[in-house]
């Protein structure tokens, strides 16, 4: 009994590992991410840059695919198209309990060994403050939160078809 949950386990943990690169064909080894446009008007200039570094920690740590400039299988691109802070949940007397501060990125993606396998869509998310405190204090928390949250989902848009 003992030895069949052992083996039990083993096939577990070994299955959830494995699950990781599902996805992704062996044929695939390279990917590049273009330099995203900014073409909102208010938000930091530094935006597409920590977008960037984002989409590229979160390929190379949970793939097995190498950054290449140089004809990559894999291409991304885009720009981010939305920065926008929204009063929410209004309050008696004209005032608000919360604001949104909501950001949208356009990615297009290119699979250069199948010329089917491309797609553009827009990816949202936002993060909620307290309209008490200064969008400037909690600007860098918030973009990092909603960027973790906008490139898990394009992650799994390219790689594991969820």
């Amino acid at each position: 009994m003992k030895y069949f949950f052992l083996v039990l386990i083993i096939l577990s943990l070994n299955s959830c590992y494995s699950l990781k690169n599902v996805s992704i064909p062996p044929e695939l080894q390279t990917y590049y991410i273009n330099k995203f446009d900014n073409k909102t008007f208010n938000s930091p200039p530094v935006i597409t840059q920590l977008f960037e570094e984002k989409l590229l920690n979160k390929i190379r740590n949970e793939s097995r695919l190498r950054y290449q400039e140089i004809d990559p299988n894999i291409e991304f691109s885009g720009a981010i198209v939305g920065y926008n802070v929204l009063s929410v949940a209004p309050e008696p007397n004209e005032t608000t309990a919360f604001n949104r501060l909501q950001i949208t990125v356009q990615v297009s993606y290119e699979n250069g060994l199948d010329e089917k396998d491309k797609w553009q869509q827009n990816f949202s998310f936002f993060e909620n403050y307290s309209s008490d405190v200064n969008l400037l204090d909690v600007q860098d928390n918030l973009i990092s939160l909603i960027y973790d949250q906008i490139v898990e989902d394009i992650f799994n848009k390219a790689f594991t078809n969820w």
